[in-house]
């Protein structure tokens, strides 16, 4: 099957909502591997990724009978594996917020699309190694990281999903950013031995 044209996706939420595990088992593996590596990106380790994803792919299935056939298919359960791996972390509690208030002023006067901080140039670095470095970040850092580069969220939108302010989301991405540097430089460093 095509999960690309519109008959197959019809045919394989048809089955899903009744139950049947072979139109199950065709939407679960196709799109198994791509909402896995989403979830990587929230997760402190596989072993949690896995467990998001398969939460994340209960409430595909319990949500089926609401898509509306508009849009990618594919964006549509993207947007709930992700909304359930952020749901996850806010349920965690672990947004400490690592963010002094002396640079909330600075940080506001910039708008969303500016960003005053010098890019990670992550063309240098294989993809696996990226995802190691994003899953080393504290869940506050990775999760405003993945919100803004990944998903394209602007600061407010970050601020507003998570409960902080915009000055903290930015600060967080700021500090992200350098930190996810500083691990990718070390692995190379560590590759270069």
């Amino acid at each position: 099957m095509n999960l690309s044209d519109p008959k197959d996706i019809k045919e394989v939420i048809d089955g899903c909502i009744k139950g049947n595990r072979k139109y199950q088992e065709i939407l679960h593996k196709s799109f198994y591997s791509k909402m896995l590596v989403a979830c990587l990106r929230y997760a402190s380790h596989r072993a949690e990724a896995e467990d998001l994803l398969h939460d994340g792919f209960i409430k595909v299935y319990q949500k089926l009978s609401h898509y509306n056939y508009q849009g990618s298919f594919e964006g549509w359960i993207r947007r709930i594996i992700v909304n359930n791996s952020i749901d996850y972390l806010r349920k965690k509690k672990e947004f400490t917020i690592d963010f002094d208030g002396e640079n909330e002023y600075l940080l506001n006067k910039y708008d969303d699309h500016e960003d005053v901080h010098e890019e990670i140039r992550l063309t240098n670095y294989k993809a696996q190694q990226i995802i190691e470095a994003i899953q080393q970040l504290t869940p506050a850092y990775k999760a405003v990281f993945n919100m803004y580069v990944l998903e394209d969220l602007s600061h407010k939108e970050i601020a507003e999903e998570l409960g902080i302010s915009i000055g903290t989301s930015k600060s967080n991405l700021s500090k992200a950013k350098v930190k996810i540097k500083e691990i990718l430089e070390r692995m190379g460093t560590m590759s270069d031995l």
